[in-house]
């Protein structure tokens, strides 16, 4: 065994068991199987590893950049073409690499396990994940941070979601988000091992990239303050100023006989005569 640094990914099939339940047996090994086939070449692609296998996967990279973008590529193509909600968890810390013997794997054991509190880590991160989302702690953001290749899609965004404690884990873990769509960078709930401390509601989307509602939000309400300056100034050029000068121009009493002739007429007008 040795420890090295390396980037710990863990994905998993939200609600798989359910899945078999209604599909059966048969039918289900065949979607999990082209599941495991479509993570398996994206794991050869960005030169990852398959550590374990189970409702999804442990997997490790040497680089965070090969590992973000094998989470947003798998995001990118899993949910649109076999319909199942995944999640996956990143995590960049030194881990401890057991080689088995060939004799132990010749009977079924892995050939290469991870072990440490860095694992924890990671699935802790992905247990937290909303369906689609690919989380990271910080120490995996900041490894990446800048670092991004020409295989990561152009409209990756990062995003913190806020500070987590995490059962097991005495220091608190700063958590970010990284997708291409304002959704996927949503700050997710706590979980029964993992518990929110602090960070945004909401994370919104950059100008270019905002929706009518969002727009019509940005434009209405952050720039309230130039809105009532401007009806303001409506209501004085408009309004005000001609009473003003009339007021100036005339005495005090044809001022309140020119104002009470306004409010006749108006009555009039309502009541239609």
């Amino acid at each position: 065994m040795r420890e090295r640094y390396l980037a710990i990914v863990l994905l998993d099939i939200i609600g798989s068991t359910r899945i078999v339940e209604a599909l059966g047996a048969k039918r289900a090994a065949v979607l999990f199987q082209a599941h495991d086939r479509i993570a398996r070449n994206l794991c050869y692609k960005f030169n990852g590893r398959e550590i374990d296998r189970s409702d999804g996967f442990l997997l490790s990279f040497e680089s965070v950049v090969d590992a973000v973008n094998f989470g947003l590529h798998y995001q990118k193509i899993v949910p649109l073409k076999l319909q199942l909600n995944t999640r996956i968890g990143i995590h960049w810390g030194c881990i401890v690499e057991v080689h088995q013997d060939e004799l132990w794997v010749g009977v079924g054991a892995k050939k290469v396990e991870l072990e440490g509190l860095n694992k924890n880590i990671a699935a802790r991160v992905m247990s937290i994940c909303k369906p689609k989302q690919v989380l990271l702690t910080e120490a995996a953001f900041q490894e990446c941070k800048g670092r991004m290749n020409a295989f990561t899609p152009k409209g990756a965004r990062y995003a913190c979601v806020g500070l987590y404690s995490f059962k097991g884990v005495r220091v608190p873990q700063s958590v970010y988000a990284v997708g291409e769509t304002i959704e996927s960078l949503q700050p997710p709930k706590g979980g029964d091992k993992v518990k929110r401390l602090g960070g945004p509601k909401r994370v919104k989307s950059h100008f270019r990239q905002m929706r009518f509602h969002e727009l019509f939000d940005y434009f209405i309400w952050r720039t309230g303050f130039l809105s009532i300056l401007v009806l303001l100034w409506v209501f004085y050029e408009i309004i005000s100023k001609p009473l003003m000068r009339d007021f100036l121009g005339l005495r005090w009493w044809s001022w309140i006989d020119t104002v009470n002739a306004w409010f006749s007429n108006l009555w009039l007008f309502l009541k239609g005569q």
